[in-house]
């Protein structure tokens, strides 16, 4: 077997287990008109993995012969990423290209990768032109190796003026639906690609453990299996069949690794995370994300057990490369080769840091504003201190991913671009934030509204755009709401389009306000609908120590409720903020998350029963500030103590969500009570709309592990499957588990399948299991 085949083997067996056959498909006794191309969410990841796609070692051959053509300063040069500014001059909307700028940066040095917009998101016209330019510049060079450029398209292509926007990838995940996931990818990658830029910094895969971390909404939740699923979808949406596609872009998988779990919870500040904890909960995505076959990572600007993302030569060569196989690029992430000498003080001088780098195996330094990686680089390497074996091994990297994108052939803006912003593209945005909406509470079902209720507005996420996006959104913080598009509706008008409304904002998201004027408007009011949250923010702006909704919307709320009106909440929020003070009180809680442009509309449909809801949890909502414990905690951690403490009890779970129908299970069955620990099991459960109208129930399994030497979570996600009924319909699910799915990270820091007691449970329904 050779070595990359054997550690693709690897890759999928830390997610999958190389044994588990899985079929969601209805059987044939049950299904009344099942769609055929019904997949569970391991079936759709074996279907991903067995995709055709690009193989960057198809591009060896072109790559060295290049490489030998090359100087030391010009490999160096691949070596080196600089932000936009270093090539242009003026700011927001004004920014043009500054040939003198461009000449030394991409001519003179022989810069290998360009990234970012200097402060506002650029039309499409305007990206094509840049990007025409920088590439002609580099076409003026001695060997005319094109320029990679790289952009954060993190819900959408959110730097393009025009373009899509889907929800945030926390909404995303909420959809518990790979295949929107994957249709939403190849929108952004078309999008991306038709601007000129072919790599795209996301998907993020750290994995979402810590909810005070104010990059929570860009994970894809906190279990590994759905946001593995997750992460393959979008990678394999972004890349396609081939790199080189004028609607492919080159995937990043990032922040390998860690960098969602520090202590503090705050941005880039240090985790502590044992090796078994990291094998079994933060790796998995990576893998399954380089089994994909994912081009290329971004390094965790924090540090993992006292040693920094980008010095750690154990997690950058000997897993990732070793164990996960990837093959592909290694990009450090902003200025984070400085950061090891003024933040970690790791190194003494930063030609210190950036030798341990290189050699830990960053291939390329998003330096990004000055030219000292470049410098430094070549000087390290003329005096030996870099050998110029490692400088080429990075460089071939960076080349075969240029061979792969097709940018020799085709360097610039593709000639017939997919159509921004379209139409069709909007629609899928639609769908996707319509799907996520997550219904946790409804009172007495007070949800859906009738069309003609008369409906008071109020809070500080009603009436925006903003909220409804966060960051990352036409600037890196996303606040600035002039570049929003004016035909959108937010949540207060989309609801005032379908019935009589009011709106009083009440207060801010920090500041007190009007709160007599918006009780006094409820009385006039059949329902108050209150928009809380977040304002936008990402990264360091968004650290905070307190999850606890702000006090100034806390009282809004409980004005709302004194006056005896029911009260529909509705979260607008990148992280789960703290409503334990008012969830009781209030009549039904709707979770928006960050679901993009089209939110307000999503929002209103959903409230309006225009859609039914199917959105479900991709984290636990915790009741208590410092209650931040996950759904697949161990089992000391339920216990409830004689002296008042207690247990894991937060205020909604991991995978829950309300529908307007009802859903029933019932004759869950095991193909066998005992199997060996190399064996596989079928299992088999029927689902039915009890209700009256059509909907989508998320189905989930469960496995727990009753006995084991590492101590056991409570249960483990396993497998799911989203499925639309109509009313009265029923059909029978078929799950094949295999050994991995039995499995644990032992301590000698491998997967093991102890023989003993485990439960399979489905939607309130179990059945024993053992395993000798």
């Amino acid at each position: 077997m050779s070595r990359q085949l054997l550690a693709l083997v690897i890759a999928f067996h830390l997610l999958t287990g190389a044994q588990a056959q899985v079929s969601a498909r209805p059987s044939p006794a049950v299904s009344t008109g099942a769609p055929s191309d019904l997949l569970d969410s391991d079936e759709f990841l074996r279907s991903q993995l067995a995709a055709p796609r690009t193989r960057l070692s198809d591009f060896d051959e072109q790559a060295d012969a290049l490489l030998k053509q090359m100087t030391l300063r010009e490999k160096v040069g691949q070596m080196t990423q600089f932000e936009i500014g270093m090539v242009t001059s003026g700011k927001d909307q004004d920014i043009q290209i500054d040939p003198a700028k461009l000449e030394k940066a991409v001519v003179q040095y022989g810069v290998g990768s360009l990234l970012n917009v200097k402060d506002e998101a650029l039309p499409l016209p305007r990206w094509r032109q840049m990007i025409s330019a920088i590439q002609a510049a580099a076409a003026k060079t001695r060997l005319k190796i094109p320029v990679l450029y790289g952009i954060d398209s993190i819900h959408g292509a959110n730097y393009i003026r025009e373009a899509t926007l889907f929800p945030q990838p926390l909404g995303m995940a909420a959809t518990w639906n790979p295949h929107l996931m994957l249709r939403g990818s190849q929108v952004t990658a078309a999008e991306t690609r038709a601007a000129g830029i072919p790599w795209n910094f996301s998907p993020v895969l750290d994995i979402g453990r810590m909810p005070l971390w104010p990059r929570l909404y860009e994970t894809l939740g906190e279990d590994v299996h759905l946001a593995s699923v997750m992460g393959v979808a979008t990678v394999r949406g972004y890349e396609g069949a081939s790199l080189s596609a004028p609607t492919s872009v080159l995937s990043t998988m990032k922040h390998y690794v860690g960098y969602s779990f520090p202590t503090s919870g705050h941005d880039r500040t240090p985790a502590l995370i044992p090796e078994i904890t990291m094998r079994e909960y933060f790796l998995p995505t990576f893998a399954a994300a380089a089994a994909a076959g994912s081009g290329s990572v971004m390094v965790n600007s924090g540090e993992v057990n006292g040693t920094p993302g980008h010095e750690n030569r154990y997690l950058l060569r000997e897993v990732l490369r070793g164990e996960l196989g990837f093959q592909g690029l290694v990009v450090s992430d902003w200025e984070d080769l400085k950061k090891l000498v003024n933040i970690h003080r790791s190194a003494a001088s930063e030609k210190d840091a950036t030798r341990s780098a290189v050699l830990a195996g960053v291939d390329m330094s998003m330096v990004p504003s000055d030219y000292s990686f470049a410098d430094l680089l070549l000087e390290l390497a003329e005096k030996g201190e870099v050998p110029v074996a490692r400088i080429d091994e990075a460089v071939r990297e960076i080349l075969r991913v240029k061979f792969a994108l097709g940018l020799f052939e085709n360097p610039g803006p593709p000639g017939s671009p997919a159509a921004v912003g379209s139409k069709d593209h909007r629609a899928v945005a639609l769908e996707a934030a319509r799907e996520s909406i997550t219904l946790l509470k409804n009172e007495g079902g007070v949800l859906p509204l009738r069309k003609g209720t008369r409906v008071l507005v109020v809070g500080p996420t009603a009436d925006s755009l903003v909220p409804l996006n966060n960051g990352w959104t036409y600037t890196w913080q996303g606040g600035k709401d002039y570049l929003y598009p004016k035909d959108r509706p937010t949540i207060r008008a989309a609801i005032a389009a379908a019935s009589p409304t009011r709106f009083i904002a009440g207060s801010g998201f920090e500041e007190p306000g009007n709160l007599k004027a918006a009780s006094e408007a409820a009385a006039s009011s059949d329902v108050i609908v209150a928009c809380v949250g977040e304002n936008t923010y990402t990264e360091t702006p968004g650290n905070i120590d307190d999850l606890t909704l702000p006090e100034s919307q806390l009282r809004l709320v409980e004005a709302m409720i004194a006056t005896r009106k029911p009260v529909v909440l509705v979260l607008v929020e990148g992280r789960p903020r703290i409503i334990s003070r008012i969830a009781e009180k209030v009549t039904a809680i709707v979770m928006a998350y960050n679901p993009g442009n089209e939110g307000g509309q999503a929002i209103a449909d959903v409230l309006f029963g225009v859609v039914n809801p199917s959105g479900r949890l991709p984290f636990t909502y915790p009741r208590h500030a410092n209650a931040l414990l996950t759904y697949d905690h161990k089992s000391f951690e339920d216990q409830d103590t004689s002296f008042g403490l207690k247990g894991f009890r937060p205020q909604f779970e991991f995978g829950a969500g309300l529908s307007y129908t009802s859903f029933a299970y019932s004759d869950l069955s095991s193909s066998a009570p005992t199997i060996a620990r190399d064996g596989t099991l079928e299992v088999t459960v029927k689902v039915r709309n009890a209700g009256k109208i059509a909907g989508k129930e998320v189905v989930q399994l469960y496995v727990t592990d009753v006995v084991a030497s590492v101590t056991p979570p409570v249960r483990r996600l396993r497998r799911f499957a989203k499925v639309a009924l109509q009313p009265g319909e029923s059909r029978s699910l078929r799950f094949t588990l295999g050994p991995k799915d039995f499995s644990h990270i032992g301590t000698d820091r491998k997967p093991v399948i102890e023989p003993g007691e485990f439960v399979i449970a489905i939607g309130g329904v179990k059945a024993p299991l053992r395993i000798h």
